[in-house]
């Protein structure tokens, strides 16, 4: 009787490792910006358009991404839990990659874009899966930091926002994509962050990476 106490007490547990923390892989977070200078990350289309101001790295003029290189150069990962602090200034637009790969100009062909925007005229707002699985509610609010998360595990995608989940989302098999975006799928690759326009101001910080794949 004992013992089948314990094998019972044994596969709750494992279930609930397996459930509600799926996202808790092993391994250490790492950071990705060294508050100083853009070491680890490429510049396209507008090197100005990214700098650091306070030890923030802020996107900010026309149009341009800076993507995560990493040690390495050539960052390139599938299953990870990203973290950062985000600021958004009144009527900003930005958007963070993931499973993207450097392109020289244009706006990335390659992977999803995560929504940053609490104010600006794009209906669709923070911490949606962009043109996938949008949001239309702000979550946050402009010129005060709110913690932004993004977890992919296979083809699943959490997104939370002050620690709520504003998307979750599974890839289908076969997904149907606009014009444009047909390659905005899971695959692998790394981080980029958008300088979207001349009026969009928005500070990035504490930008954190944990690889699991």
């Amino acid at each position: 009787m004992r013992n089948a106490c314990l094998t019972i007490v044994l596969v709750l547990v494992l279930a609930a490792l397996t459930s509600s923390n799926a996202f808790a892989q092993d391994g250490d977070f790492k950071s990705m910006f060294n508050g100083e200078n853009l070491l680890g990350w490429h510049v396209n289309e507008n090197y100005d358009s990214v700098y650091i101001e306070d030890g923030c790295l802020v996107t900010h003029g026309d149009r341009a991404h800076v993507f995560y290189v990493g040690e390495s150069g050539r960052a390139d990962f599938s299953d990870f839990h990203f973290k950062c602090k985000v600021m958004t200034k009144p009527k900003a637009n930005s958007g963070i990659y993931f499973h993207t790969k450097f392109e020289n100009t244009g706006w990335p062909s390659i992977g999803y874009e995560a929504q940053v925007n609490n104010t600006q005229s794009d209906p669709k707002k923070t911490g949606g899966l962009y043109a996938v699985k949008d949001c239309f509610e702000a979550p946050a609010m402009d010129d005060k930091w709110f913690d932004y998360e993004i977890m992919v595990e296979g083809k699943h995608v959490v997104i939370k926002i002050d620690g709520k989940v504003i998307t979750d989302y599974t890839e289908p098999d076969n997904p149907e994509r606009p014009d444009g975006m047909k390659k905005r799928l899971i695959g692998s690759g790394t981080i980029a962050l958008q300088a979207h326009d001349p009026g969009s101001k928005v500070l990035y910080k504490d930008l954190m990476l944990k690889i699991n794949k």
